[in-house]
């Protein structure tokens, strides 16, 4: 396999599930908020699917090589993102199904995408604007903090693009979950599925995952939490392990565990 010609203060990486991904220096990374979003995407089955908020394209290289979308929409307001979006599909094989969208998430509309979609997918930024201390590289403020929309602009941006029982899948902090849900509920995505993830058992939760189902009935489904390591250890619990063998998190909500 050809490795890529990289930019200055660009490095090439092998991720989860046999693919590569070029990234930048200083700029975002691929960490385990993006790779369990990955792993609770339900199979595409062939439909057309929207990743808001792309970054380097990881999470839609993924739903593009695993969970079989005939097309991703790889929604990113940073051009220089987006670019190395398209170039990562192209590194992994991808560039027939990857369709990298430089837009700002506020703005989409069906006209991006030809129509409605079966799902959608996003790592949206975690931190309201005027929290904590800004980052030193304004790339990194955008993709962190909602300095380009919130997550109601992201659920409303969903919600318009889904058809109805189309399902949007998000990953979030667990001190915004009530804010998350009243967006959630505000653009008429009914929370269906959610998963609590922990660091260790003697942590606070780390990350919540949440699939919603457009104008679906009230019905929750929360699964037992999930403990990445195991505690006073650096080494995956079970379960984590199983994820990542597995490429799914579905086995939290089966009867067997």
């Amino acid at each position: 396999m050809t490795d890529p010609i990289l930019l200055p203060g660009e490095q090439l990486v092998p991720i989860n599930e046999s693919l590569r991904l070029i990234r930048r220096s200083g700029g975002l990374t691929f960490g385990t908020d993006s790779y369990l979003l990955s792993a609770f995407l339900k199979d595409g089955k062939g439909a057309r699917a929207v990743d808001l908020g792309s970054g380097t394209g990881v999470v839609s290289l993924f739903a593009a090589a695993r969970r079989h979308y005939a097309k991703v929409f790889a929604v990113e307001v940073q051009p220089v993102y987006a670019e190395l979006t398209a170039r990562n599909a192209a590194l992994n094989g991808l560039s027939d199904v990857i369709c990298p969208v430089t837009a700002d998430v506020r703005d989409v509309r069906e006209e991006t995408t030809g129509g409605t979609v079966a799902a959608v997918f996003s790592n949206p930024p975690y931190m309201p604007a005027a929290s904590g201390f800004p980052n030193a590289s304004e790339e990194m403020n955008i993709a962190r903090r909602e300095v380009i929309g919130t997550v109601a602009d992201f659920c409303a941006t969903a919600s318009r693009l889904l058809s109805t029982g189309g399902m949007f899948y998000t990953v979030y902090r667990p001190e915004r979950l009530a804010e998350l849900f009243s967006a959630l509920r505000a653009e008429r995505l009914e929370p269906k599925r959610m998963i609590t993830v922990y660091p260790d058992e003697n942590t606070a939760p780390c990350l919540v995952l949440v699939e919603s189902q457009k104008d679906a009935s009230p019905s929750l489904r929360v699964s037992p939490p999930l403990l990445i390591y195991e505690a006073a250890q650096k080494v995956y619990t079970p379960a984590m392990q199983r994820v990542y063998d597995t490429f799914s998190l579905d086995f939290l909500f089966s009867k067997e565990g």
